[in-house]
């Protein structure tokens, strides 16, 4: 019965390699749910700081936005291993406890570096749809009595939102890819742990990778389907051509 499948794992590796991956399949999924969770709490703390920078490098003056235009250029400018290793080892990010539950020092280090990066880059998806919104619109909510803040925050922030989607699911995927930088610091994520296992059986290097590469081919491909499921949802329609 499993010769067929025998036959076909040879290809592209040692049938007893594979075993030997299948065996710690568990060990590389536990740094996949690391990954993901560290892609997601960077992803929501990039968009924490990144939508209200973006808003202040459109809407702002003075020195606020030359601090946050000055910020972004650095964090934009800096490779993420860098920050990392600030994070962690210059500045000495704590351990983060949350009642039952802890974040030792090198996950919320982790979350940091890559939220904070990403919050530089996500601020410029976010300034670049904002600007998009037609002056136009913020006037139309000015003559129907709203402040300036408010026409910002319900009229052109949905549109801006809205248009961001694409822009941001390709932040997505690069904070996921990101993740694998973390072994700087200490952190047992996907790849992390596959350079373990490949250490404790180096003829398993090409089946290792290829399996931690078809987990990252799964994560991707999944959220990239579902981003573009929310950006066809949420797409602003097209006036049809005349």
């Amino acid at each position: 019965m499993l010769q067929p499948l025998d036959s076909l794992i040879g290809f592209v590796g040692d049938l007893e390699d594979w075993r030997f991956v299948f065996r710690n399949a568990d060990y590389l999924l536990g740094g996949a749910v690391v990954t993901v969770g560290l892609t997601v709490a960077s992803i929501l703390l990039g968009f924490v700081v990144g939508f209200p920078a973006g808003a202040v490098e459109v809407y702002g003056d003075g020195p606020l936005k030359r601090l946050v235009e000055g910020v972004g250029v650095v964090l934009r400018g800096t490779p993420i291993v860098v920050i990392l290793v600030v994070m962690y080892f210059v500045i000495g990010v704590p351990q983060v406890n949350l009642g039952p539950y802890s974040l030792s020092g090198a996950i919320t280090s982790g979350i940091l570096g890559l939220g904070l990066r990403s919050a530089a880059y996500q601020s410029q998806i976010f300034r670049s749809t904002l600007a998009s919104v037609d002056d136009g619109q913020l006037e139309a909510g000015r003559a129907i009595g709203l402040s300036r803040f408010e026409a910002v925050r319900h009229v052109v922030v949905p549109q801006a939102l809205r248009r961001s989607i694409p822009g941001f699911q390709n932040e997505f995927t690069i904070v996921l890819k990101d993740t694998s930088i973390v072994f700087a610091i200490g952190l047992a994520e996907l790849l992390t742990r596959g350079y373990d296992l490949f250490i404790e059986r180096t003829t398993a290097v090409l089946e290792v990778i290829v399996f931690i590469s078809a987990i990252y081919f799964v994560l991707t491909f999944v959220t990239n389907r579902a981003l573009d499921r929310l950006g066809d949802h949420y797409a602003i329609p097209e006036g049809e051509s005349a």
